[in-house]
């Protein structure tokens, strides 16, 4: 058998070959895969924010909200400097999906009833400025210059925690309001956010059961440049 001979036989084995391992396979494989997936993976979310309020507002006189101690400070900054306070604080809403309260229940093949935890309000103050509007200028919060103007003997750190716990009290009264006037859109934003990640996981419809109630309080935090 010549070399030409000899190399065509060769390639025609070796073509048997390749045709033989992949007609195996494909035979060997299924004809179609199927992936499952469980709405309780929800759960492994954890916290899940759904709405976010940011608020500014301008004080020009103090009301009950600011205290017996916010009204003697600021109100003389306000009226006798011509001043506006500016004060800023954000709100957001989430739902803890590891609480034992959150629960997911099957309703037929592909229908799910999700029952939720009591919302979770994270309330921070973002910015307490003066403005001037004489000068037209804006001054940070608790600028020691401007308020030892009418203290007289100097701010003492004991003034600064008692101004910084007024304006957490106000944040606190308005931030109540807030939270109980938009209760319904919280929760649109909620349904719809989990409408779509249960969209992924297979569930063709989900039905939803909140258990929120009135808020009554709210924990207030301060960013650092106003509390240092």
């Amino acid at each position: 058998m010549d070399a030409f001979l000899f190399g065509v036989v060769v390639a025609v084995v070796l073509m048997g070959v390749v045709w033989f391992v992949l007609r195996f396979r494909k035979q060997d494989r299924p004809a179609n895969v199927q992936v499952f997936s469980s709405i309780e993976q929800l759960r492994s979310i954890g916290q899940l924010s759904v709405y976010k309020v940011l608020t500014k507002e301008i004080v020009t006189e103090t009301d009950h909200t600011w205290g017996e101690v916010g009204s003697r400070y600021l109100s003389w900054v306000l009226s006798n400097k011509k001043m506006a306070m500016i004060f800023e604080f954000a709100i957001d809403f989430r739902y803890n999906l590891q609480s034992p309260r959150f629960e997911i229940s099957s309703r037929g093949t592909d229908g799910y009833s999700i029952t939720m935890p009591p919302c979770d309000y994270e309330v921070n103050i973002r910015d307490i400025r003066f403005y001037d509007e004489q000068g037209a200028k804006l001054f940070p919060w608790l600028l020691p210059d401007l308020l030892n103007g009418f203290l007289g003997g100097g701010f003492s750190e004991e003034d600064k925690n008692k101004l910084v716990n007024a304006a957490k009290s106000h944040a606190e009264q308005q931030a109540l309001e807030l939270i109980n006037n938009i209760q319904s859109e919280v929760q649109k934003s909620a349904k719809s956010t989990l409408e779509s990640i249960s969209r992924a996981f297979g569930a063709g419809r989900v039905d939803f059961v909140f258990t929120s109630k009135p808020a009554t309080e709210v924990d207030v935090a301060v960013s650092a440049k106003i509390a240092s």
